[in-house]
Order: structure tokens, then sequence, then C-alpha cells
């Protein structure tokens, strides 16, 4: 058995028309949908993108304890567990972030990785001078991402085609291999929405205004053609890296890979287009549209490829998956749950509920027909904490505004590791300016799914608090984290 794990950044399974969109065009992931069983209640852990990735590849939901940030010294990862299997383990990536501040130690874990430069503000094109930048935009125009985009002249200069290329390059050259790992990770369709204008050709887009390619995260700040533009964009990105997709499944088609190789086609979460007024991610609550994720899952030999599963399932279960396939034990520290018994028709459920959300915000449970948003119970957050003993984030590093009230300690219960216990709040100061999070909300997904109409329901409520304390539990999390939430 082999397996290759594709992961496309920031895919929203709501445009898919696997999941019942009617407009973007995804040929290649409807091809694979067929040859897959495609999950319908698959839901994110950890947002957004390395703390996704540390989900992923821990098969733990660690939002509760930390952000953004590397792999830790105590975490066992899934290539490392691997190696303990014997099985060679390769990414292919141009995820940029794994290889600055706040990055380390995902890629590196793997037998070997292959890294492809240019995507957002990888400083990779160097000039002195500054590029030139248009007078009028939207959004946000970043100088670094200016100076990589002159280096695609050609849509095989595009970041995200390359990677998929050199997935194909690495299966023809490892054609007489077995029993390996392969992760494809392309960041399209993330932001900056950017391609060859004959993918927005094919969207007919007429938008005359200010250059509008990469959104601010937040509230709608645009005009109603500007979001219809930017739709149009996201989906001419998705319709490039599915067309190169395509290549990947060709290549798997030539070299027969399809009778030994698991594959899981996933993301890491979605992002807002102009929904509930906002844009983005990180600065609202985690909505359907961010946390209700894709994946397909194909099985060689399965006779339940070409079906659907309904039962809930998150992306820690994709660990355990792998490794139960691939015959290497599941790590102790692993809280994710195998598919294989769902994949083969021997059970119908593998969990009662999934929680997801950003360290620090409201932390969020569904049980497949509700989803509840549990806030801060009040205006400070207070008490939260960061636990890391590798002090990095989001490019920078963390505590240097708290540094005397960083304590160290064994305050983990799965590991006897010292960590840094962070304050991430303060005592009687506002937590976060934008009120809209900080209030609890209860939405029925089964019959607004849309989470346009929040209900009450104190019967209701009481069940879906019991779920979450119970999955917070499960997840190990801090015990203040139960108390700024009011539990």
């Amino acid at each position: 058995m082999n397996t290759i794990v594709v992961l496309l950044d920031t895919l929203n399974r709501h445009l898919l028309p696997t999941y019942g969109g009617d407009w973007v065009k995804t040929p290649n992931i409807e091809r694979l949908a067929e040859k897959s069983v495609v999950f319908d209640q698959h839901w994110s852990g950890s947002l957004p993108c390395m703390p996704a990735r540390r989900d992923l590849l821990t098969g733990r939901t660690a939002f509760l304890e930390k952000g953004w940030g590397g792999i830790e010294p105590f975490d066992e990862t899934l290539p490392n567990a691997l190696r303990k299997g014997g099985i060679f383990s390769h990414i292919v990536t141009d995820h940029y972030h794994y290889f600055a501040t706040g990055g380390e130690n995902y890629c590196q874990s793997f037998t070997t990785w292959d890294f492809h430069r240019g995507q957002e503000d990888d400083p990779w094109h160097s000039t002195v001078s500054d590029p030139e930048v248009p007078d009028e935009h939207y959004g946000r125009v970043r100088l670094q991402y200016e100076r990589n985009r002159k280096r695609f002249v050609q849509e095989e200069d595009y970041a995200g085609p390359r990677t998929m290329q050199a997935a194909c390059d690495w299966l023809e050259s490892n054609r007489e291999a077995d029993h390996y790992f392969l992760m494809v990770e392309a960041f399209d369709p993330h932001e900056p929405f950017d391609c060859p204008k004959h993918y927005l050709d094919l969207y007919q887009d007429d938008y005359k205004g200010p250059l509008y390619f990469w959104p601010n995260y937040g509230d709608v700040d645009v005009p109603e053609e500007a979001i219809t533009h930017i739709r149009k964009r996201y989906a001419a990105n998705l319709t490039m890296i599915d067309h190169w997709l395509g290549k990947l499944l060709d290549t798997m088609d030539r070299l027969a890979l399809w009778e030994d190789t698991l594959l899981i086609f996933t993301t890491d979460h979605g992002f807002l287009l102009g929904e509930h007024q906002k844009m983005g991610k990180n600065q609202m609550h985690v909505f359907n549209e961010l946390a209700h994720i894709p994946m397909m899952i194909h099985v060689p030999g399965s006779e339940h490829n070409g079906s659907r599963i309904s039962a809930l399932t998150q992306n820690i279960d994709v660990k355990p998956t792998i490794l139960d396939y691939m015959n290497v034990a599941i790590p102790d520290q692993v809280k994710g749950h195998s598919l294989r018994g769902l994949l083969e028709g021997r059970v119908d459920k593998v969990r009662n509920a999934a929680i997801y959300g950003y360290h620090g915000m409201a932390v969020n449970v569904t049980d497949g027909s509700y989803t509840y948003m549990r806030a801060p119970r009040a205006a400070d957050n207070h008490p939260c904490f960061t636990y890391t003993a590798m002090p990095t984030t989001f490019r920078s590093y963390l505590g240097n505004q708290v540094q005397e009230s960083i304590e160290t300690g064994r305050f983990l219960p799965y590991t006897r590791f010292p960590v840094f216990k962070v304050p991430v709040s303060r005592q009687g100061e506002p937590y976060a300016s934008n009120s809209q999070i900080m209030e609890t909300k209860l939405y029925d997904i089964s019959q607004d799914y849309q989470q346009q109409h929040a209900i009450q329901d104190a019967e209701l409520e009481a069940r879906m608090i019991r779920l979450l304390r119970e999955s917070m539990h499960e997840a190990n999390a801090p015990l203040e984290q139960f108390e700024r939430l009011g539990l």
C-alpha cells in the first residue's frame, strides 16, 4: 500500500460540484470523487493554515493550547510514525509558511521535501528597487508578491502548477517503488487569486473597477461588483489548480497507481467571499464556509468507491486512517479515529461531535445537525494562555509584550516536556475590537445551513454544552479554557 495525500489550501466545499456547487469548474475533482468515497460531514479542527497542519500531522486538535506555530519537540508526527514503520515519506509543496518563522519542523520530519517558491509574501524574487504598483486598487497589494509574480510568465511558471508537476515527476521517477507516503500540497486556491487570464475568461468576468485580487480580512469593504469579481477570481484560481490536479490523476492512470494507492483529498479550511458580509478568515466566527470542509478517499479495490459517507469526521482522523491502512502502530497521543471501519462498511459512526476553532476565540462544536459557537464569558477573554516549547508564531515570537508573566513547567498532561505558559489575555482589558466574535451563537444547520438565523433554545444549548465539555476533555483542553468560556 502506498498513500498519497493531496491538500489544496483554502478550498471552499460549497463551491464544488461534488458538494452541490453549480458554477465553478472543477472537472478533475469530480473525476476523483467518482473513484473515491466522498465524506459529507467532514470538519476542520484548528484554524488557520499552520494549526490545521499540526492537527493533520499529529492527530490531535491543538487550538485549545496553542495557535499558529511550529511542530513541538514532543509531537509525534505522521512522517515520524511512518519512518518507525520503515516507510519513506516525501512532501511536495509551495506553502511558504513552512519555511518562515512559526512554521518550523513540519517538512523536516519527512524523509525528503521539495519546496516551490513564489506564493504570497515568500521572500523569493529579489530586487532592491520597489516594483511598480497601481495607484488605485482594493484590498492588498504587497511589494514582495509584486516582485514574485514578475517571474510568472507562463502558466507553468506559477507555483501551484510547478508543485503538481513536481509530484507527477516524483511518481514517475519512483514508479518501481512501493510502500511510500507522498504529500502533495498546493497553496492554491489561497489568495492572492492570481492566475493566467484564460481561466478568468471562463467565468465571463467583465469587471472594470480598480485592481482587486487579494481581499482584506474582516467586514466587506468593497462594492458589490468587486465582490462578484473576487468570487470569479477565486473560481479561476481553483480551476487552474484543478487542471493541474488532472495531470496528477493522469500520472496515476498511466502508472496504474489506483490499484495499490490510498489517496486522500482534502483541505485545511475554507474562505469567506462576502458571505455573512465578511471576507477571509480569522476575524470572525468560524462559519460553515470555513469549517465544513471537503474530503474524498480512494481505497484501492474497494467496492465502496463512488459512494458517500454521512458520518461525522474531522481532520484529526486522517493520520490514524493512514497509519491503519499502512499497518503502522497509532501513537497513544493520537485523539483522532481511523476511518477504515467506515470506509469498509463495518461501522456507521466514529464520533459524536467535532470541535474546531481559533486559539483564544470561540470554541465551536457540531453534531452534524447543529453548530454551537461558545464565546468567552467576559470581554477580557481571561484566563487564556498559549502552551509551547517553541515560542514562535506567525512571522514573529510569542510573549515579547508579557515577558515578566511567562511561566515554564510541565503543564500539558500528555507529555513530560516542559513548556512556556504565555499569557494571551490580560484581566480587565478588552480582548477584541470585534464584538461579534464575543457573542455565543447556536444554529440549526439542518434547516439553516447558511447560519443566517441564530436560535434560542435552552434545552438544545444545554445538550450542545455537554457535547462541548466532553469533547474539550477528550482533547486535553487546559482547565482555564473551561473557565474563560464560563463552563
